[in-house]
């Protein structure tokens, strides 16, 4: 498809300044397929699909808003003429910062140096599969005519493109918010764009954790009554919560689960952003090692922060109907009959939890990353949504898996000062009753409504998020 485009519409010359008009002309008519002077959105998609030319995510978007100056939903030859002009000028720009060398082609080494001063580490043999994607005449290296080809039509205009398709943490959310936070630009910081794409995570967050909060909550219960009998499981948990509160109780304590998620998504955010200062020289790229560190260190900042509230939503899913009559009656009575040290009862295993949930989530999906890029990357970079799903869906899993009898000690010693005639342990002695009592499943009650949330989480969580970019005008650069 490349070596045909070439020959029909792009001069084979090496480089040149300006492109004959008859070429884009005689594109631009295989795009117009009534012929009536001008190019809708479908007859793009159409004539794309028809030319097999590989497009990035949201790609007809983008060029519709970038090259329909009088915004009138549709592309005349003008516009068309003059999106491919500018497009071309900063495509020369990205090629010119790959070519380290300044030989006019660019290797697997300048790919793999060039994504190592953006923090992302890969393998000679990845950057050729990259290579090898975009390389239409087998050479193993790419000039500007391969590079203009590719990207004729993909509104990517840097390398950083590769590193956002693996962005994942800002739109999914599967109920715990122990993840690292993504890498953000120089120029979505500028943009603003780097607060819209939190705000539609925490928008995506909300409506994910309130679609699974029956789930979650019956986890919780498991969590802390599952040790009085064996016979809770899923089914009986469920009615039995339906017949004390009925089916609005289900969703009890997710109102403080989603009026948590702003402030611990800014505190993290601000908080990561000082931990990579503080662990990189200035202008030096942060590495995975670093970025580990420094989004642990947050995460924990942003729990201490907000842990109050875990234990007011724990209190709330496991108080009986009546008890409470609200966030800050449980917040009025927990201080009146408990003092002030209650709300941070679990606060020390909440805060061990975060080390391995959070390295092996990215250790899994850097794993899973790396999988794909040398067994899968021979037509594009871009892995797809259900590609990233998956691998965001299978690292916090993972995660989860990893740190969850830490955070099934939490939940105990939150609640434990609402059970009659149960012992105020620490987090030693529960660890001890729980394994002497129930032995090491024990550990994991609750873990399997915990797992039947994740696919519909991460599925509701990226449906909203992608929608919320779109309506507060998140762009895909």
């Amino acid at each position: 498809m490349l070596r045909w485009l070439r020959g029909f519409v792009l001069p084979t010359a090496a480089c040149q300044e300006a492109e004959p008009p008859t070429r884009y002309e005689t594109l631009f008519q295989a795009l117009d397929r009534n012929g009536d002077g001008v190019v809708d959105i479908g007859e793009l998609q159409e004539g794309l699909r028809n030319l097999g030319i590989p497009l990035g995510q949201d790609a007809e978007e983008k060029i519709f808003t970038t090259g329909d100056v009088n915004k009138d939903g549709k592309l005349d030859f003008e516009e068309f003429m003059k999106y491919l002009k500018d497009h071309e000028k900063k495509m020369k720009l990205a090629f010119k910062s790959l070519d380290k060398n300044n030989d006019g082609k660019i290797e697997a080494s300048e790919i793999v140096q060039s994504l190592q001063t953006l923090g992302l580490t890969i393998s000679e043999q990845q950057a050729e599969l990259i290579l090898q994607s975009i390389d239409a005449d087998g050479t193993m290296t790419v000039d500007w005519n391969e590079w203009r080809d590719y990207f004729l039509f993909n509104p990517v205009t840097d390398i950083e493109e590769i590193i956002r398709f693996w962005k994942h943490s800002t739109g999914i959310d599967i109920g715990d918010s122990l993840t690292i936070p993504d890498e953000f630009t120089e120029d979505e910081k500028k943009s603003g764009q780097w607060w819209r794409q939190l705000l539609a995570g925490g928008i995506a967050g909300a409506v994910s954790r309130t679609s699974t909060a029956p789930l979650d909550r019956l986890k919780i219960m498991m969590q802390v009554h599952g040790s009085k009998s064996d016979k809770m499981n899923i089914f009986g948990g469920f009615r039995q919560m339906v017949k004390e509160g009925g089916i609005r109780s289900l969703w009890r304590g997710n109102g403080t689960n989603v009026i948590k998620i702003a402030p611990e998504t800014a505190v993290k955010f601000w908080a990561y952003e000082q931990y990579k200062k503080l662990l990189t020289e200035e202008g030096q790229k942060i590495g995975t090692f670093e970025r580990f560190i420094s989004g642990s260190m947050a995460g924990a900042t942003a729990q201490t922060f907000i842990y109050p509230m875990e234990v007011m939503k724990t209190r709330l899913a496991v108080g009986k109907t009546g008890q409470y009559s609200g966030i800050y009656d449980c917040a009025k009575k927990i201080l009146k009959h408990e003092g002030l040290g209650a709300f941070y009862k679990g606060y020390v295993p909440n805060l061990l939890g975060i080390i391995p949930y959070a390295g092996i989530d990215l250790a899994v999906y850097e794993l899973l990353k790396s999988y794909w890029l040398d067994n899968f990357a021979k037509d594009s970079v871009n892995p797809g949504v259900i590609v990233l799903l998956g691998c965001g869906a299978l690292s916090s899993t993972c995660g989860q898996l990893a740190s969850y009898p830490l955070a099934l000690v939490r939940t105990r010693m939150q609640a434990q000062a609402m059970l009659e005639g149960s012992p105020q342990l620490n987090m030693v002695g529960l660890f001890r009753r729980i394994i002497s009592k129930e032995g090491i499943p024990g550990l994991y009650r609750g873990i399997t409504p915990n797992f039947m949330k994740v696919l519909p989480a991460v599925g509701i969580s990226y449906v909203v998020y992608e929608n919320m970019k779109q309506t507060l005008g998140v762009t895909q650069k």
